[in-house]
């Protein structure tokens, strides 16, 4: 699975990166959270909080943002937007 994240501010993107997960122990869920940890180590950030809007904009569409509503600490972009390029 590889999983692209990029992060936003101002309309602009600022940074962003891909994350492959090549683990075939885990199921997808799985395999989207490992991702999701490694952008947030990779980011320094912490892990964003999965709010209703964001499970299933993601079930629909392999993709959703995260925002200051998900993130406990403030953050210095506008959101964080996860998308799957490839399963």
């Amino acid at each position: 699975m590889k999983i692209w994240a990029k992060m936003w501010l101002d309309t602009h993107l600022i940074k962003d990166t891909t994350v492959e997960v090549n683990d075939e122990s885990l199921n997808r869920t799985r395999k989207i959270f490992k991702a999701i940890d490694q952008i947030c180590y990779d980011y320094d950030l912490q892990k964003p909080v999965w709010l209703d809007k964001n499970i299933d904009e993601f079930k629909a569409r392999s993709k959703t943002r995260f925002s200051q509503d998900n993130f406990i600490e403030s953050i210095d972009f506008d959101y964080l937007e996860i998308q799957v390029l490839e399963e």
